[in-house]
């Protein structure tokens, strides 16, 4: 049978995009439909715009530590829909890049909700396409509890577009998102509380990064609530929100933004018009090709619920495409060593096995930690510290995993990446010479083990 396109993909996020681009690029004939906005999650209401709102809440910091360094400024103030209006005109830049790409690569972009009617055949803006292979690409959506009063919360989507910066912030979670948008609107100015109904944030992440993590922000004057969880929101008349814990506590804020985790996009997708199956999470279920238990279609990306982050999904798009088109370069992608960033204040960067899995998965293990005040702070009054931590395995040599809490530890951690993604030995960091002053040399420097 003839189709329309070999491939049509429905998402044009980070995923469906790489997946589009380099499948044409192999020579098939390949469709995009995308209803909201090029780029996805990542560049329109995800790490894009999360990362610019962060560089914005660090110059606090910058401002209060210059006059260690002889700078006399004038009292510095912040001005929110300026910093938003800069952020939407950088997303309108981004959003048109990634039409160019697409439409550069001779993708076809069909603008609207594409609806499967049938394992090859899909449906927009009335108009009906055939395909080969359908990729569903349709991504994640945040999702806010439904207790009373839930409808006068915000999630992650809407606190990219507030008019104005809440003076009062109660944000619920403890995951990096939660931990992140604390950040940002403490660094921001506003009054800020982190409420998590678990005994401590970041769950996944090592426990000396957690707890590292959790003295920093107090340093900081964060309000940090945990065993805690909500009841109720109830609205006032002057606006302000009654936040009712479930302690029975109660609790005033302007803002109450939920970040308690996110659901896969299948609204209306017509997936009950095909053998698709969904695992127990309510995620697509694919095996290690990304293949359905329809064989005509395949997913990737936070829609399978594997590793949601951005490069994941850009690795699995290329492998898809390489699997379907160009065969002889396919290889699988290796979910091991991935690194990863939480944009907190200070920064959390991560390769590896934490600890207690390396533990856990039999490991007799040493670990190495190195605790200090950056040479920045000397000549401030910061008492902020950098943690850096190794897991080795003590019988190989092997670093199993390298965590860290401080500035810039996504830029340091991606390097240290590949030497993990190597196999690098403990004995190749202490014979590796460091980049004298910097934070960074601390992580060849570590000789001592912790007891």
């Amino acid at each position: 049978m003839a189709y329309d396109f070999d491939l049509y993909v429905i998402g044009a996020g980070s995923g469906g995009v790489r997946a589009a681009r380099f499948s044409a690029g192999f020579g098939a004939k390949v469709a995009v439909a995308e209803s909201r906005y090029l780029g996805g999650t990542c560049v329109n209401v995800g790490c894009v715009p999360k990362k610019l709102l962060v560089y914005g809440a660090h110059f606090a910091e910058d401002f209060e530590q210059a006059s260690g360094f002889g700078w006399t400024l004038d009292e510095a103030q912040f001005d929110w829909p300026t910093l938003i209006a800069n952020k939407d005109r950088e997303i309108n830049r981004l959003n048109g890049i990634y039409r160019n790409l697409l439409v550069n690569s001779g993708v076809t972009l069909h603008e609207g909700h594409a609806k499967i009617v049938d394992p090859h055949t899909v449906e927009i803006n009335g108009e009906r396409h055939t395909a080969k292979n359908i990729l569903i690409a349709t991504g994640g959506w945040p999702q806010i509890p439904e207790i009373p009063g839930h409808e006068h919360a915000i999630s992650s989507n809407q606190a990219f577009f507030l008019k104005e910066l809440p003076k009062r912030v109660l944000v619920v979670g403890g995951g990096y998102i939660a931990v992140e948008f604390a950040g940002i609107f403490h660094g921001l100015g506003a009054q800020t509380t982190l409420l998590y109904r678990g005994e401590l944030f970041l769950r996944g992440f090592d426990g000396a990064v957690r707890k590292h993590l959790q003295e920093e922000l107090t340093k900081r004057g964060m309000d940090l609530q945990f065993n805690a969880d909500i009841e109720r929101i109830d609205k006032q008349a002057d606006g302000s929100l009654k936040v009712t814990l479930k302690d029975g506590r109660q609790l005033e804020a302007d803002c109450v933004f939920y970040a308690t985790g996110r659901r896969p996009m299948l609204d209306n997708l017509g997936l009950e018009n095909t053998a698709v199956k969904l695992d127990k999470k309510g995620f697509v279920d694919v095996d290690e090709l990304y293949q359905t238990a329809e064989p005509s279609i395949l997913a990737l990306g936070d829609v399978i619920g594997r590793v949601q982050l951005t490069p994941v999904a850009l690795a699995e798009g290329m492998a898809i495409a390489r699997r379907l088109f160009k065969p002889e370069q396919y290889r699988p992608l290796d979910y091991k060593m991935i690194p990863t960033a939480v944009f907190s204040l200070p920064n959390i960067g991560t390769v590896g096995l934490t600890e207690e899995e390396a533990r856990d998965a039999g490991h007799e293990v040493q670990t190495f930690e190195s605790r200090f005040r950056p040479m920045k702070l000397t000549l401030t009054e910061c008492q902020e510290r950098t943690l850096m931590k190794l897991v080795v395995d003590t019988k190989t040599d092997k670093v199993l995993g390298c965590h860290m809490v401080g500035p810039d530890a996504g830029e340091i951690v991606q390097g240290l990446a590949i030497a993990l993604k190597a196999g690098a030995t403990k004995r190749h960091f202490d014979e590796t010479i460091g980049v004298h002053p910097t934070a960074a040399e601390e992580f060849v420097t570590m000789r001592t083990p912790v007891a």
